[in-house]
């Protein structure tokens, strides 16, 4: 079952790691560290347990991620809701099994390669225990309890290194079967603007029809935006760039 495009992928990727408040947490998928989920998570597994302290500090706004589980929530539907138990994703859904990083690249994932030269964005790129997301232009996502702790950006050592990113070197990537890959590219994320296309950051109660009514003068135009960022549903959410064809007078 496909559940989304590459490209929305990559863009809620790194919108989490740009816009939100996360911290590793063994095992977590988007919950935000309330007072019941700091309970919840600092007593499921050792390795949170040791962290207990660090873990009770964090503050409502908080999301938990970890590796695997960075990506099993936007598969699952994570949206940045801090009022929702797992911040909007919920547990297996689109088909999308709860499976560990290995088996995630050595069961799940499609044309699986350790030759990075022709690595598609939205790939997941592995090594032994640990999995992250190529957003382009030798960068990728991951969340890691290394350097920042976080879900963060980091530069993929076997293309090369990037000022101001750590690095880290990847075994191999694969395809998720999950997403679609037919709009990907090896370049950026988010293309270059040209001179009759705008970057709009959504707030919160944005939706697709007002967006198209004021950029484009009609609401029922959205489709021409949902066209233009591969979008397959009409779901947007705060923190989200849409790139924009504006009608130059």
């Amino acid at each position: 079952m496909i559940v989304m495009k590459s490209t929305e992928l990559v863009q809620k990727a790194i919108w989490i790691a740009k816009e939100l408040n996360t911290y590793y947490i063994l095992g977590c998928f988007g919950a935000p560290m309330n007072e019941k989920n700091r309970k919840r998570y600092t007593n499921n597994n050792d390795f949170n347990r040791s962290r207990a302290r660090l873990i009770n500090n964090l503050k409502p706004n908080v999301f938990g991620f970890d590796c695997v589980c960075l990506i099993k929530s936007i598969l699952w539907g994570f949206s940045g809701n801090a009022s929702a138990t797992y911040g909007g994703a919920q547990y297996r859904a689109n088909g999308v099994p709860d499976v560990g990083a290995n088996s995630m690249m050595n069961t799940y994932c499609k044309d699986v390669s350790a030759d990075f030269k022709h690595i598609e964005i939205g790939e997941a790129v592995w090594l032994d225990g640990h999995i992250g997301i190529y957003i382009g232009d030798g960068l990728a996502v991951e969340c890691t309890p290394k350097w920042e702790n976080k879900v963060q950006i980091t530069a993929v050592g076997n293309i090369g290194k990037k000022s101001g990113y750590n690095t880290r070197t990847w075994t191999k990537h694969g395809k998720l079967p999950w997403v679609d890959y037919s709009v990907s590219s090896n370049g950026t994320a988010l293309p270059k603007n040209d001179t009759s296309i705008i970057e709009y950051k959504v707030v919160h109660g944005d939706t697709l029809w007002d967006i198209s009514k004021k950029y484009l003068g009609k609401g029922n135009r959205y489709r021409e935006i949902m066209q233009m960022n591969n979008l397959t549903t009409t779901n947007i959410y705060a923190g989200m760039t849409l790139r924009i064809k504006v009608e130059r007078r």
